[in-house]
């Protein structure tokens, strides 16, 4: 069905690839589009991964240099069944995650500094493993592919503009060719991007909450990741929009034109989706001796290390072992 879908997308990108092409330069145009098209269909399939993880500045990172969260993203991939993928560290203090890759044996799961330092060990780990989910479910490669086609027909819109519409075309038909390029080829990218967006969030909520057996640690992250990405800008993200659907939560500040390509479902539909899962889950099991209360995250990980207790004078720390309240570290 991905694979499928993954086709199907890349035929509709090729498309709309061709159709500025014709109203920039007539047939002639169409073709150059076309041959310009299966050239980013085939580079964007085997390279797309490595230029999203350079466009927000990702660092590849190992088990000596960030231990507690290569160690979260380790036993996330043996509980899901997943091979290792590679571990990227990007630093940016607005707390956010995204999972890149062709298939899951060349997969790659990127984090903020900002997710790290905000969000406590669990939340963390749902996090991960929600972006596990989409690489089993071979999300990530048409998430990239969206990533890079739809910049690129923007820059084919931008061409259009700078360069005129055909010249051989009467009655201001060329310009109109350009208008329509420079709105509505990047637009229609969008949409794409937002048709195949959007459901793939839930399942992915939904798949990583099985991986950690806690949908309430998901539910908990994402309610603190929207509100700090509300209030941190992103300024890779913000000059790469056509990289916002990649994220777990919108990067974006909806400014400007932003606002009309949002491309995540509403983050409290999420939650709200991933609190019925869970009393789903407490119905269908029995209750533990000691059962923390619906609201809280404090349960063991599936590492095997018991959540040390929150409290308002010891909040619980994050893998770094810092305060996620208290001021950052210099």
């Amino acid at each position: 069905m991905n694979t499928m879908r993954t086709a199907m997308l890349l035929a509709v990108m090729t498309a709309l690839f061709m159709a500025v092409g014709y109203l920039i330069g007539g047939s002639g145009g169409m073709m150059i589009a076309l041959v310009v098209a299966a050239g980013t269909n085939l580079f964007s399939y085997w390279n797309a991964d490595k230029m999203v993880l350079a466009m927000n500045r990702a660092v590849e990172v190992d088990e000596k240099a960030a231990p507690e969260y290569f160690g979260i993203v380790r036993d996330l991939s043996q509980r899901a069944g997943l091979p290792m993928p590679r571990v990227y560290l990007i630093d940016n203090p607005q707390p956010n995650a995204f999972a890149t890759g062709r298939n899951p044996e060349h997969a790659a799961v990127a984090a903020t500094t900002g997710l790290l330092q905000r969000l406590s060990y669990e939340e963390v780990a749902g996090v991960m493993a929600h972006e596990l989910a989409h690489v089993q479910h071979r999300d990530t490669l048409t998430m990239t592919i969206v990533a890079t086609l739809a910049g690129a027909i923007s820059m084919l819109g931008n061409f259009a503009f700078f360069f005129g519409g055909n010249r051989n075309n009467n009655n201001g038909a060329g310009m109109l060719g350009v208008l329509l390029a420079m709105i509505v080829a990047p637009f229609a990218a969008m949409i794409v991007q937002m048709a195949v967006s959007r459901t793939r969030e839930y399942a992915a909520d939904r798949r990583g909450a099985e991986i950690t057996g806690r949908p309430l640690w998901l539910a908990s992250a994402l309610d603190k990741i929207a509100r700090n990405a509300e209030a941190i800008r992103n300024p890779d993200a913000e000059r790469n929009p056509a990289t916002a659907h990649l994220f777990i939560i919108n990067p974006l500040h909806g400014e400007g034109m932003d606002s009309l390509f949002s491309t995540h479902p509403s983050t409290e539909n999420r939650i709200a989706a991933l609190q019925d899962m869970a009393r789903e889950m407490e119905r269908g099991a029995p209750a533990p001796a000691e059962s923390p209360a619906a609201n809280e995250t404090t349960s063991a990980g599936p590492w095997g290390n018991a959540a040390p207790e929150a409290s308002p004078a010891a909040p619980k720390s994050n893998p770094w072992g810092r305060n996620p309240t208290g001021p950052r570290r210099r």
